[in-house]
């Protein structure tokens, strides 16, 4: 008798993890956008805020690449760049799906696509930009914090017992040496070198040419047009009608969006609590960064 009420137990939890699937799938497909049942499509891959993680873009841009109605992705860009590895990773990934999956590729600036945004874009067929739109700031930049006078004053001592002169370079409790500022340096020089590469081989310009205008400076899409950093000023609708002609779809193409940050499916996944603690990790700053200091 006793094994009854825990029969019935595990009955009404397997009934409502079904049932959660159930919503959780039928949820997805509505906010995914027009999914529909064949038809040429065309995938939207949203790149906002600081670019801090690759990992959510690729699994997308993945996603997309053995999609036979996926003809082409949008990517939707409204970020001031971040991690220099992380705009590299997805600027990588953009750049397979075009030429071993031959999906187009179309960048769509919002508010903001610079430093690594732009560099994300430069993987791109085909740029549109807002007139409006704050791109370009293409550099590098490391900061660090100087802590030594403010320790002084309020009496802290930093202790550091290291394995090499260089071990502790940029340590708050000092500042840096010339040596260390020339090896600093010299890390910018050669990230910043890859970024001149990547929008000259991008954008088809010599590096000399990109060279001119990769001082850090921001412009507005109206001006990056004029100095062919991108191809066309354009809403987000326009982008869409020019990637469906880019990918030769005829009549108005099906839309395929991630919407939601989770859905309630992803609460039963372990990828979704892994993000969760990516996210949360206090030690995850970035100091080599593709990004416009807004």
């Amino acid at each position: 008798m006793k094994r009854k009420p825990l029969i019935i137990g595990i009955i009404i939890f397997a009934s409502l993890v079904v049932v959660v699937f159930l919503i959780s799938f039928g949820t997805t497909m509505l906010m995914g956008g027009k999914m529909g049942i064949g038809g040429e499509k065309i995938a939207i891959i949203n790149i906002k805020g600081v670019i801090v993680d690759s990992k959510s873009a690729v699994r997308e841009i993945r996603k997309y690449a053995d999609n036979p109605s996926v003809k082409a992705v949008i990517v939707r860009i409204d970020s001031p760049g971040g991690g220099v590895v992380a705009s590299q990773e997805i600027y990588e990934e953009l750049r397979w799906l075009k030429e071993k999956k031959q999906k187009k590729i179309v960048a769509s600036m919002g508010t903001v696509a610079a430093s690594g945004g732009y560099y994300v874009a430069c993987a791109s067929d085909w740029i549109v930009a807002n007139p409006g739109t704050l791109t370009g700031s293409i550099g590098v930049i490391m900061e660090f914090a100087n802590l030594e006078g403010l320790f002084k004053k309020i009496g802290v001592e930093g202790v550091v017992i290291k394995s090499g002169k260089h071990k502790d370079i940029g340590s708050p409790f000092r500042s840096l040496t010339k040596d260390e500022k020339d090896i600093l340096q010299a890390i910018i020089d050669d990230v910043y070198a890859q970024f001149i590469s990547a929008v000259a081989e991008g954008r088809k310009m010599k590096p000399e040419a990109v060279k001119e205008l990769a001082d850090g400076r921001i412009f507005t899409g109206r001006q990056a047009k004029e100095l062919k950093l991108v191809d066309e000023l354009g809403t987000m609708q326009d982008a869409i009608n020019i990637t469906a002609k880019l990918a030769g779809i005829k009549g108005e193409p099906g839309i395929i969006e991630k919407r939601m940050d989770f859905s309630i499916l992803d609460l039963l996944k372990e990828e979704f609590w892994g993000d969760i603690g990516e996210r949360l990790r206090k030690g995850n700053y970035v100091n080599l960064q593709y990004r416009y200091m807004l």
